[in-house]
């Protein structure tokens, strides 16, 4: 199984950002923590704070890969351009964020990608990620 993990603006500074927001952990030591949790799935992981980087991405792994774990970030809110290329996909998409974007502020609550994603998983911290992962092993055919 293979499954892409791409996040978006502002990710590669967790652990160092808004502690009380986003915990205290990296996500590269998250990440090998999820490889080593789950050793049969082929990771890659990508993060940019380019939107176009971010296209890119879900368009190069979109067609192949089993599954995309994707945080948008802030571009969640304004990228209608993420939309159409998650769309463009046949990939299914799980949208994860760190945070409860339902109880920030209200342009949080306003999403451009959560209607192309297969499902949402909000406010659970670096869990979520897990969940996602979780989710792809147990619908795989």
């Amino acid at each position: 199984m293979k499954i892409a993990i791409i996040n978006g603006p502002n990710l590669n500074l967790l652990g160092k950002r808004e502690i009380d927001i986003y915990g205290n952990e990296s996500f590269d030591l998250f990440f090998e923590k999820l490889k080593a949790k789950f050793p049969d799935v082929a990771f890659e992981y990508f993060q940019s704070n380019i939107e176009g980087e971010l296209i890119n991405q879900l368009q190069k792994v979109g067609f192949t890969y089993d599954g995309i774990v994707f945080n948008p970030g802030g571009y969640t809110h304004t990228s209608i351009a993420i939309g159409d290329a998650m769309a463009a996909i046949t990939i299914p998409v799980i949208e994860v964020h760190i945070s409860n974007i339902f109880s920030r502020e209200d342009f949080r609550k306003i999403s451009h990608v959560s209607a192309k994603a297969v499902g949402v998983i909000s406010g659970l911290g670096l869990a979520g990620y897990d969940l996602a992962i979780n989710y792809f092993i147990n619908t795989s055919s």
